[in-house]
């Protein structure tokens, strides 16, 4: 019951420091006129123009205050798990922030060139293979309920530099309605706090466990803000560190696969953006009406809110199929 009690303390803190920092910091980024540029192709959000953008921050600085004060009062410990979890949490949350920034410096959607952030998103990959093996944590692919295990020796750090890449860009492609990358990142934290915590007593995946209830509660305190009609956009600062983060922790615990269910509609939306541009190059046809997925039911007529809560509907239902299969089947 301790870890129970702890994870809840965690949430809770997370909450309240998360609505603290939305009061605080989206009136300074009105101030200071950090507006969220507007794509001209999706010219139907065009009135969400200017909308304080970088709200990301409104869940990374609880989440790090809410793990400095835990660790302080010894509720939890400071692991290599941990250390490695906040490194690149803050890495691709500043990553992040400098595309942000140059959004917004520049007035357009023009940030960091798709290299430049490829190269960064990689070499914080990189230092994440080596702490990870320097830690002595295996280079196997694990799947729990089927009792496989597949060494895979270097080849796992390429296996990582493709989850923490395609985990960070697809939840930075999914951040496009109110709502629906943040709702649908609170959904995939508490699954991967419910499958690390059932670990703890097999693993000791405890820290994990709680960094994950903290980041829930930070990320619920941030949907407040971010909800229909949005006061604030996560923007890169947020998206980048919440795909990153959920891939980094899905390694740590050995639940790749079971990550897969997990960020089901993430993925559907990567794909429907790859899909759309393979047919557009070799038949000159769409599939989608537009891509990302939730464009496409927008440009069939649906609301936003209908799309943003029946995405997150079929989050939960993944989310609960992912936590069965990892710890009852």
């Amino acid at each position: 019951m301790l870890i129970l009690a702890k994870a809840m303390l965690a949430l809770m803190i997370g909450f309240i420091l998360a609505i603290v920092s939305g009061l605080i910091l989206i009136p300074l980024f009105r101030k200071i006129k950090v507006g969220q540029p507007i794509n001209l192709f999706v010219g139907k959000h065009l009135k969400k123009e200017g909308i304080p953008t970088m709200g990301g921050f409104i869940f990374l600085l609880p989440t790090i205050l809410t793990i400095v004060i835990l660790l302080l009062t010894s509720k939890i410990i400071w692991t290599n798990n941990l250390f490695i979890i906040l490194f690149v949490f803050l890495g691709y949350g500043f990553l992040g922030f400098i595309d942000d920034f140059l959004k917004v410096k520049r007035g357009n959607n023009e940030g960091l060139s798709e290299m430049a952030k490829l190269f960064g998103q990689l070499v914080i990959a990189l230092v994440f293979f080596y702490i990870y093996v320097k830690s002595g944590h295996p280079t196997e692919l694990y799947i729990h309920t089927l009792g496989i295990r597949i060494e895979m020796g270097w080849l796992y750090g390429v296996f990582i530099l493709f989850m923490l890449i395609a985990s960070s860009n697809a939840v930075n492609i999914t951040d496009g309605l109110d709502g629906l990358a943040g709702g649908l990142s609170l959904i995939a934290f508490l699954a991967l706090g419910l499958v690390s915590w059932n670990s703890v007593w097999i693993m000791g995946y405890e820290e994990i466990a709680v960094f994950c209830f903290i980041l829930v509660g930070s990320l619920l305190g941030y949907l407040f803000f971010n909800t229909n009609p949005a006061k604030v956009i996560m923007g890169d600062t947020g998206s980048l560190a919440l795909g990153a983060t959920m891939a980094s922790i899905a390694i740590l615990t050995k639940h790749e696969i079971t990550f897969i269910i997990i960020a089901g509609v993430f993925i559907l939306e990567t794909l429907s953006v790859i899909v759309q541009m393979l047919s557009l190059h070799f038949t000159g046809r769409k599939v989608f009406l537009m891509t990302p997925l939730h464009h496409h039911f927008e440009k069939l007529g649906w609301l936003e809110s209908d799309i943003v809560k029946s995405f997150w509907v079929v989050g939960i239902l993944l989310a609960m199929a992912a936590v069965l299969f990892a710890v009852w089947i």
